[in-house]
């Protein structure tokens, strides 16, 4: 598995810690996840206090947090900046959010972001499209990861553009890549490593889920196959069936 900025990760999986039913079901769904990274938003850990903070503590994960719910670059800076001495992190899971239905990036205020950020020695992690001009401005900036998106937040739709994404894996063979956002079922988290994404990063699917212990499991259990599956040298797909059996020794009549 790749390295992010140095840190190898035990498994693929990175969950959020946004809108689950209670502290309880938080701490279980994450242990049945065995998620490496729990991503925590300055916003949510002010409201929970100290009893949140220590429940993210005893998860024994790496913490990423980040800037939801940031709508210009200011804004993110000085909200990275929060977090870094909250969490006592140098990771920081950059959000810049340009549009308010989609929640799609803003691509100009992300750039912005990223290069004072890496330049004050953060390790960020910016969530962006599938956009590879983009892609490449922010590895240029400094930033050794990129999160594009699956589908917009929080919709559960999967890998909206297989194409896009698929082009972008192949753009960046060597970036440690991150699918970010949209996925909904854990099907959607196995397909994502199959296509060879390094790791996926989900919340809603799971806190929002009826049973969030299940799902995160679910998920768990996909994201490791979609991983053996996707190192496994998968068969390219034909236009014509190809027959399994052999012929020799077939009965000619």
């Amino acid at each position: 598995m790749r390295n992010f900025y140095g840190v190898s990760l035990r498994n693929p999986f990175m969950l959020g810690t946004a809108q689950y039913p209670s502290p309880a079901i938080l701490e279980e769904a994450f242990r049945k996840s065995d998620a490496a990274v729990a991503t925590v938003s300055l916003r949510r850990e002010q409201g929970q206090g100290q009893a949140f903070w220590g429940i993210i503590k005893s998860l024994d994960v790496h913490v990423l947090p980040n800037t939801a719910g940031c709508y210009s670059a200011r804004e993110a800076i000085t909200t990275a900046h929060m977090a870094r001495e909250l969490f006592e992190t140098n990771w920081i899971k950059l959000e810049v959010i340009g549009h308010g239905d989609t929640l799609q990036p803003d691509p100009f205020g992300l750039l912005e972001a990223a290069e004072a950020l890496v330049a004050d020695g953060f390790e960020v992690f910016p969530y962006t499209t599938e956009d590879q001009v983009l892609g490449q401005r922010l590895l240029d900036a400094g930033c050794q990861v990129l999160m594009p998106w699956g589908a917009p937040i929080g919709s559960g739709l999967g890998l909206n553009n297989r194409y896009g994404l698929t082009s972008y894996r192949a753009a960046f063979p060597d970036v440690p890549l991150v699918i970010d956002a949209g996925l909904g079922l854990p099907s959607h988290a196995a397909d994502a490593l199959e296509m060879g994404f390094d790791a996926v990063l989900l919340n809603t699917a799971v806190a929002q889920a009826g049973d969030p212990v299940k799902m995160a499991e679910a998920f768990a259990m996909a994201i490791r196959a979609g991983q053996i599956g996707g190192t496994a040298d998968p068969m390219e797909p034909r236009e014509m069936a190809a027959p399994s059996t052999p012929v020799i020794g077939k009965a000619w009549l």
